[in-house]
């Protein structure tokens, strides 16, 4: 009984690890909010998570993958650049000023459409079929037009509230500086940033695909802590160039401080090792399946804590991206099942006919076993 519940356990440890980083990346929409709302500078602030982030994976990088790191290439050097730019440096410059612009939950819907635009660029680019005559093909096909139609809503439609709960707390008006706070953003702020959202998506699609070529090349904490360095540079030129004002870049023991901390450590660090470490046992696919969980763990953070409303137009388009994200997962999941019976038959054929060969081979060098 002890043996049984134990395997149970074991089996269930990448889900449940799964459930602790959504709900982590679920914080890190919150405080960027509030930091955000404390007045900090977006790009002050994704510079400081990127160095904190460098700072967090270098450890890891040179405890787990110091025997198993190959030399330093120049094209590791340059995929970790351009990985640092979709995946860094632009990716949450962007993810953070659309939230900035339209609330937590919002933007949790879209990054529900990043395996959707990977699908979509991966055929662009030639690195994936549209097998649009298969099922799974056409289930890949649904789920992003599913997923582009859900995030259209999002953008261009609002509807009627829908006051499901509300606790009446906002911490919003506790770390404004004596500003009025609009309760609701302007159409054109809800416009700019669901453009800014998508364009965030797209981003972080361009990383993916980057991301399976280093992976193949080099280990994954090291290639994470090169990617990390790369992105706290360019971030931090960025903000350089773009804020002037020095003591923007004051942080003080406030929630400034615990945002740059948290999204850097906990959010770009601990939960990226964890992230690869269900990656090894699970797949990408098995992590993808959980991103839904996201916009469930802001929705509920956000109208609890940041007293946010939900519309009839959000919910919709939320729905449409989870369908097509999980439609999208069929599919690729489909594929990954042929593909391994495939490799598993070609694999079968090869021992059958090595086996073959050595029973001839075995009759020649046998003058008694030949007729």
């Amino acid at each position: 009984m002890a043996g049984k519940l134990g395997e149970l356990l074991e089996g269930l440890k990448p889900a449940m690890v799964m459930v602790i980083v959504q709900i982590a990346f679920g914080g890190i929409n919150v405080f960027y909010k509030l930091a955000k709302n404390d007045g900090m500078s977006v790009k002050i602030m994704v510079a400081y998570r990127m160095m904190i982030a460098a700072a967090s994976m270098i450890p890891l990088a040179l405890v787990f993958d110091w025997k198993s790191r190959p030399k330093l290439t120049r094209r590791i050097v340059l995929l970790s650049f351009f990985l640092g730019i979709f995946g860094g440096s632009l990716s949450h410059n962007l993810y953070a000023e659309s939230l900035a612009l339209t609330s937590a939950t919002f933007i949790a819907a879209m990054t529900n459409l990043i395996p959707a635009m990977t699908f979509f660029m991966a055929v662009v680019l030639r690195m994936e079929r549209l097998a649009i005559r298969t099922n799974a093909g056409k289930a890949k096909v649904l789920g992003t037009i599913l997923s582009i139609g859900g995030a259209m809503i999002l953008t261009f439609y609002k509807g009627a509230e829908m006051n499901i709960w509300s606790t009446h707390i906002n911490l919003l008006h506790h770390h404004h500086h004596g500003m009025t706070v609009p309760q609701q953003s302007s159409s054109r702020n809800q416009a700019l940033g669901g453009f800014l959202g998508i364009a965030s998506a797209v981003s972080m699609a361009v990383w993916m695909i980057l991301q399976a070529k280093l992976s193949m090349v080099y280990p994954s904490y090291s290639g994470t802590a090169l990617m990390s360095i790369c992105a706290s540079i360019q971030s931090v030129a960025y903000a350089l160039c773009t804020e002037r004002d020095w003591s923007a870049w004051t942080l003080g023991w406030n929630i400034r401080l615990i945002t740059v901390v948290y999204t850097g450590a906990v959010g770009s660090g601990l939960m990226v090792a964890l992230m690869t470490w269900v990656a090894r046992r699970k797949g990408a696919l098995f992590i993808a399946s959980f991103y839904p969980l996201l916009l469930l763990v802001v929705a509920i953070a956000g109208s609890l804590m940041l007293d946010e409303t939900l519309h009839v137009g959000s919910v919709l388009g939320a729905l449409f991206i989870i369908l097509g994200l999980y439609c999208v997962v069929w599919g690729k999941s489909k594929e990954m099942e042929k593909t391994t019976e495939l490799d598993a038959l070609i694999k079968s054929s090869k021992e059958s006919e090595l086996r073959d060969t050595a029973a001839v081979e075995a009759q020649f060098d046998d003058p008694r076993q030949l007729p």
